[in-house]
């Protein structure tokens, strides 16, 4: 039986992700200690390798105060003003590889935070991309919201102009859901649809090769946001999904006796990953 497999265009690593581990892998021909400001990416292979090259992941705002002795490195993800004070207060060096696109929300949200407005940013609240923007904000009038539930319970005490930005990573079509319960609150609103155009372009691929396929693979580490919200819409486009982190996670029997697959992957999956997977699929079927 011939199995016809169809890997996603747009799988694999993102503009900003791509740009901020290349960063990284140049800093290590340099020599000196290197430290990143959380994992350079949500993917642990990646991660793991960089750790083998004397890469060391840093967590904390406290912790950074003792790497002075070497160069940090800011995560395609950001970091909130904060952090930039903090090192350059130390005098500690440091590369940002922030994304271009997340710098953006950055300096919007630092801008209308100064014109009194509030801020609503939607996304998941414990995402370091989201804890990063919060920290751009010149006031408390700050708000993150990630489902329809909370959309409907929120309110202002007093009458501001509401500026919603997104997470890159959002699901595009979530989101205008979301704005619509709050236009129809009636508050002055500016929208600002910053999620990522790959990251749109990533999902609406997912969702048409889920629509068309018998089974689909979806490959991420698994704390990747976008890798979870990529399974999220291929789940209700085919049952028959599977969310795996490497090839050693996948389990073929939920491939047998089926004549397509799609395999698509989340914007911190390396390349090497996305072909081992594609090559073992059509190799054993």
């Amino acid at each position: 039986m011939f199995m016809e497999v169809i890997l996603a265009k747009s799988a694999g690593f993102c503009f900003g992700v791509k740009r901020a581990v290349d960063t990284v892998y140049r800093q290590t021909k340099h020599g000196g200690k290197i430290y990143t400001f959380g994992p350079i990416i949500h993917n642990e292979e990646v991660v793991k390798d960089l750790e083998a090259k004397g890469v060391r992941v840093v967590e904390t705002a406290e912790a950074l105060k003792n790497c002075g002795d070497g160069t940090v490195i800011i995560r395609s993800h950001g970091v909130g003003k904060n952090i930039y004070d903090l090192l350059r207060a130390e005098q500690i060096p440091y590369v940002d590889a922030t994304c271009p696109f997340v710098r953006k929300i950055h300096r919007i949200v630092e801008k209308y935070s100064s014109q009194d407005c509030h801020v609503v940013i939607i996304g998941n609240e414990n995402h370091p991309e989201v804890e990063g923007i919060k920290g751009w904000s010149s006031s408390s009038g700050t708000s993150v919201v990630s489902s329809a539930e909370e959309a409907e319970k929120f309110t202002l005490e007093e009458e501001k102009t509401v500026c919603i930005v997104s997470q890159t990573t959002f699901n595009n079509k979530k989101f205008q859901e979301l704005v619509e319960i709050f236009e129809k609150k009636g508050y002055d609103i500016i929208v600002l649809n910053t999620i990522c155009n790959a990251t749109q372009e990533r999902q609406n691929e997912a969702k048409k090769i889920a629509s068309e396929v018998e089974a689909m693979i979806v490959v991420g580490g698994k704390n990747s946001s976008n890798t979870q919200k990529l399974f999220e819409i291929c789940k209700k486009e085919c049952e028959n999904t599977c969310y795996i982190q490497t090839l050693g996670d996948l389990d073929l029997s939920k491939l047998q006796s089926i004549n397509s697959v799609g395999i698509t992957a989340g914007a911190s999956t390396p390349n090497k990953i996305i072909e081992e997977v594609q090559k073992n699929v059509r190799n054993e079927f």
